[in-house]
């Protein structure tokens, strides 16, 4: 097998075991690998969707913490979704998701408190509550949907049937996780893999008499949907359920500041090996409720909310090879291959060294004894060389200045840190095959397309078929071909084509976001629907030969700046991109741009806004907006509404365009008096 093939099957692999071992443990109740194998695969993907923009929305990556539910039990909505976190893995992390708070809400970092609690490795379920009562008990699913395991949850000790309290909500939905001790798990630990399979295999068990069998714990942590919300902060929640007769971690605490942060991770991870429950590290939460309403959340993790992970386990080994690999954006990553070592249980045989420079910096070279970590990668990332056992076979890596496909590679100049990016990156976009089928992996995936039955492994499988090579060639399938192939029924052939029609219709900034623009996450994606709102629109900036103008315009929008701009003309100044972009929208039914309408004090208006504000960020006041009904609008037209126009610094051209067109413009002090009646 040539090396382009062998870099392209193990991409390929790592995703496939992913689904595979999902199917085993959620659907089948069937674990075939370890918990710390399997968990480690989910971390490990979850950190390379911060870094790699090639794998971020790879079909079902998202939900990594989860699974479609199975026909198994009958399906229940949750009242509000169970996102994901996002996660931190060192203290600069911490330093940064604060500082987003404080950017976000305009408050001072001593002003921040927050809740830090042990993350439980188990499994995530949900109770509801009516006036008391306990009416359903779900698993998490899909986080928006899960399985009705109300019967086995009822079998575990200690979890209330029917709350006693003069103060009570009528409705209340309780998040909580499900685990079992590990002196518990030593009793029956010839019928499981591991405790973490055993409370997953548990709840899922059709008859309610054999989950009772099994000795199940549990911590409430937090709540879903409650009415009337009668909670201040997260603290009184926990208190006052805790007083209800719900078993609440008792080594959760109030942090105020970074340093409390530090000391109370080290202390906690000390006591790790220590406790009758797994934990991976430490879940923390802005404490005030009111500020968690605040802060709200982005389409997949509240902004509140943070796993700060423990750090990864080391091992030392030997650097064999070093290769590289292509990712959807052109981004050259080196690889070094390893003698096969044990770290923490799990066999490891590559490892990541990130970019160029950091080879460099490191001097690393082919034939050094190395330590490895398992940190957030899907692959290990080596720490440091040990340059005492160097001997003279050790060879030096020359970074090939070529991607794989032949073409010059480069490290682009960044706007923002005004200096070159570590990162070297093929340019040529859909004309470098490696890239292409990235970009195609993406597309299909859950949060563009969501084409079932056309995952990452089938893509491999049709472009070597020349069967699909460009987007377009999704919507023209020679069936006919496909039906020999092994795996390929009448059924699933048939999945397929019902998919991929489905797949037609879809909306503006989900097409923007699918076509894979570099630094055009799915907010951007929004953002940039909001400003084009039709896809004749957008089709007349793609086919403009001088497209300055716009993209001058577009540098007036909140949340796009001088990268995405940058990375659009890129994008669209390539031939080939153009072409594919345009017979794609040739294939499908695009949907004019519309925000969620909600019921509000600004209903059915259109606002803008200008200038800064003194008590909140302009990002708070668009999504307070919107909360209430209002869509926020990036360009001033005579369809607008009101123009908020904040005290500091606001653009007096957008308020004399205002008074011309005659639009309402409200004042700071105007909108807090409207806010606060």
């Amino acid at each position: 097998m040539s090396k382009k093939n062998e870099i392209i099957k193990k991409f390929k692999n790592l995703i496939s075991n992913l689904k595979e071992h999902n199917k085993f443990y959620y659907v089948e109740d069937s674990p075939k690998i370890l918990d710390s194998e399997y968990d480690l695969l989910k971390k490990n993907i979850l950190k390379l969707e911060e870094k790699y923009p090639f794998l971020k929305k790879i079909e079902k990556v998202k939900d990594i913490v989860g699974a479609k539910p199975s026909n198994k039990f009958k399906k229940i909505k949750h009242l509000l979704p169970m996102l994901s976190l996002s996660n931190a893995f060192e203290e600069q992390d911490m330093i940064d998701f604060l500082k987003k708070i404080n950017n976000f809400l305009s408050l001072k970092q001593s002003e921040i408190e927050l809740v830090a609690e042990p993350k439980i490795d188990g499994i995530s379920a949900t109770l509801i509550y009516e006036n008391g009562h306990l009416t359903k008990g779900l698993s998490r699913g899909d986080g928006s949907t899960g399985e009705d395991i109300l019967e086995n949850l009822k079998t575990i000790d200690g979890m209330p049937q029917k709350i006693i309290s003069d103060e009570l909500p009528e409705l209340l939905e309780i998040r909580c996780e499900i685990y079992i001790g590990k002196k518990d798990f030593l009793k029956i630990k010839n019928k499981f893999a591991n405790p973490r399979n055993a409370a997953g295999g548990s709840l899922r068990q059709k008859n309610s008499n054999e989950t009772a069998k099994i000795p199940l714990k549990y911590f409430a942590y937090g709540f879903g949907a409650m009415k009337p919300e009668m909670f201040k902060t997260q603290s009184d929640f926990l208190k006052k359920i805790s007083s209800w007769k719900f078993k609440t971690n008792p080594l959760t605490k109030i942090i105020t500041n970074t340093s409390g942060i530090k000391k109370q991770h080290e202390k906690i991870n000390q006591m790790r090996s220590s406790l009758d429950y797994d934990i991976d590290g430490l879940v923390y939460k802005v404490n005030d409720l009111a500020l968690q309403k605040r802060l709200g959340n982005t389409s997949n993790s509240p902004r509140w909310a943070i796993a700060y992970k423990f750090s990864a386990e080391k091992a030392i080994t030997k650097i064999k090879n070093i290769t590289i690999q292509v990712g959807r954006t052109g981004a050259i990553t080196p690889v070094a291959k390893v003698e096969p070592v044990n770290v923490g249980g799990v066999v490891v045989s590559n490892a990541t060294l990130h970019n160029e420079d950091e080879i460099e910096r490191k001097d690393i070279r082919i034939g050094d004894t190395i330590l490895i970590q398992r940190a957030g990668d899907v692959i290990p990332q080596v720490v440091s060389v040990d340059k005492s056992k160097r001997d003279k076979k050790s060879k030096k890596f020359i970074f090939p200045k070529s991607c794989l496909c032949g073409a010059k590679t480069t490290k682009e100049f960044s706007l923002s840190t005004k200096k070159h990016d570590a990162v070297r990156r093929c340019l040529k976009g859909y004309d470098c095959s490696y890239i292409a089928k990235e970009k195609l992996k993406h597309i299909v995936s859950k949060e563009a397309f969501n084409i079932d039955g056309l995952g990452k492994k089938v893509i491999e499988q049709f472009w070597d078929l020349n069967l699909i090579k460009e987007p377009s060639n999704i919507f023209k399938l020679d069936y006919d071909k496909i039906k020999p192939l092994e795996g390929w029924g009448e059924l699933s052939i048939n999945n397929l084509k019902k998919s991929i029609k489905n797949s037609k219709k879809i909306s503006l900034n989900k097409f923007i976001f699918s076509i894979g623009i570099r630094h055009i996450g799915q907010e951007n994606a929004k953002i940039l629907a909001g400003f084009f709102l039709t896809i004749e629109k957008l089709k007349h900036f793609i086919n403009l030969k001088n497209k300055n103008l716009i993209l001058k315009t577009l540098q007036e929008l909140d949340g796009i700046g001088e990268t995405q701009i940058n990375s659009l003309s890129n994008f669209f100044t390539n031939k080939t991109n153009t072409r594919i972009a345009i017979e794609l929208i040739n294939e499908l039914e695009i949907s004019d741009y519309n925000a969620d309408i909600k019921d509000g004090i600004f209903s059915n208006k259109k606002l803008m806004f200008t200038g800064a504000f003194k008590n909140m960020s302009r990002s708070e006041a668009k999504s307070i907006a919107e909360k209430n009904g209002g869509k926020v609008l990036s360009s001033l037209t005579k369809k607008l509404d009101y123009l908020v126009v904040g005290d500091a610094k606001p653009t007096k051209k957008k308020i004399d365009q205002a008074n011309i067109l005659k639009i309402k413009i409200i004042s700071e002090e105007e909108w807090n008096k409207i806010l606060n009646n």
